[in-house]
């Protein structure tokens, strides 16, 4: 025993083996931190994302969500990079509704910013409408929108036709400056939203000024008088000074002639007198 101690003693006392020694140390320390780091760095964890491209106001399926294994930091590094979180788990996007104003990419992570409610989902066409303006939902097809080229956030003028008392025909701009807020087919979905599926036009949505809405519902009572609404896109380059506004005094005191007497009770509502045309 006493011979070992001397051997270590001897051993430890010689100062090339303590530098060998220490170096030794000092790798295996090295080599124990460079693959905590590495291991760190290519930690692999799972998150669901798009299987295919999801387009706004999607229900959100089980078939539409795919796993991958992504390494940790590429998640840190979106979360910063996006300021928002992701869904890591699949039972939290099932049965929610893609946002209304985003596409959810083919590969793309399910932000919670690109996923909500079904309570939650606005109708973005109501957004902006000015304090005392009606909002009309206009009947339209393929044709009178001519060839679906009216998108929201263009404008258009209302014409007026019609015969007046000698039966003489009336033409001419009647209310100018109309933005479009929405188009919607026959189920009620947004025309211009998806990317990848055509729609047909159904209705038109717009708003004017309800003394302009009531004088656009007494111009439709006129029905002996062949009484027409045409819709025309407006090509005019538009500010903000260019507001909705009746365009023709003579149009308005011919209608209002004719309808002086009318109880508003008695009035057609818009979207019912164009359907019937």
């Amino acid at each position: 025993m006493n011979n070992l101690g001397a051997s270590m003693k001897k051993f430890f006392g010689n100062k090339n083996t303590v530098t060998i020694l220490g170096v030794i140390l000092c790798l295996v320390i090295l080599y124990i931190g460079y693959n905590y780091r590495i291991n760190s760095q290519v930690e692999l964890v799972q998150i669901p994302y798009a299987k295919e491209t999801i387009q706004p106001r999607t229900y959100i399926t089980r078939d539409m969500i795919a796993m991958m294994s992504v390494p940790k930091q590429f998640l840190d590094a979106a979360r910063k990079s996006t300021n928002s979180g992701y869904y890591s788990n699949i039972n939290n996007i099932i049965g929610k509704y893609s946002n209304y104003n985003t596409v959810i990419a083919k590969g793309s992570l399910f932000y919670t910013d690109l996923v909500i409610e079904e309570k939650d989902l606005p109708d973005s066409a109501f957004n902006n409408v000015p304090e005392g303006y009606t909002v009309i939902i206009y009947p339209v097809n393929i044709y009178t929108s001519y060839a679906n080229s009216m998108a929201p956030g263009s404008y258009i003028n209302i014409y007026y036709k019609s015969l007046n008392d000698d039966g003489e025909v009336m033409f001419g701009k009647f209310i100018s400056n109309v933005e479009i807020l929405d188009v919607k087919d026959s189920s009620g979905r947004h025309v211009f939203e998806n990317t990848e599926e055509t729609r047909s036009p159904a209705y038109l949505l717009f708003a004017i000024p309800e003394e302009t809405h009531l004088l656009l519902r007494k111009a439709l009572y006129l029905k002996n008088y062949d009484v027409e609404l045409i819709l025309i896109p407006n090509t005019q380059t538009l500010n903000e000074n260019d507001t909705v506004h009746v365009s023709s005094n003579q149009i308005e005191e011919f209608i209002n002639s004719k309808t002086a007497f009318v109880s508003v009770s008695d009035l057609p509502q818009i979207s019912d007198q164009v359907a019937e045309e």
